[in-house]
Formats: C-alpha cells, structure tokens, sequence
C-alpha cells in the first residue's frame, strides 16, 4: 500500500468509522474506496464510455437472413 497525504472531511471520516466500527482513518478511508470501487456503474457511467469500437448492424444480425449460427 502506499503512504498517501491527503485533505480528508473530517466529520465524514468520522461517521464511517462510527457506523462501521472501524477504529482508523485509514481503515475508514480504505472502506469507502473499496465500497465504491466494487459498486456497478450507473446508466449514466456507462453511456459515457461512448461505445466499444464495434460497427456492425444488430437490426441485421437479428434477421433471419443475417443470422449467423
């Protein structure tokens, strides 16, 4: 892990250790971060990746004459 020096909210920092008996800042602070990384993406965070870079044609895959099997 690495030794970081951050500004922190204080008062939030707090309210997680409270709320989840956490007995550090740094436990605290770890938490959040893994909370946040773990959660999914929101409809929004996903339409910003603006696509993958495929330029195919799903009404014609979807056809019977486009199927592929």
């Amino acid at each position: 892990m690495a030794n970081v020096r951050v500004d922190i909210d204080e008062e939030a920092c707090a309210e997680v250790m409270r709320r989840f008996g956490l007995v550090s800042k740094s436990e605290a602070i770890n938490f959040a971060l893994r909370r946040l990384a773990i959660r999914p993406a929101t409809l929004e965070e996903v339409e910003a990746l603006e696509g993958s870079g495929w330029e195919g044609n799903l009404d014609e895959m979807r056809s019977s004459e486009g199927r592929i099997l």
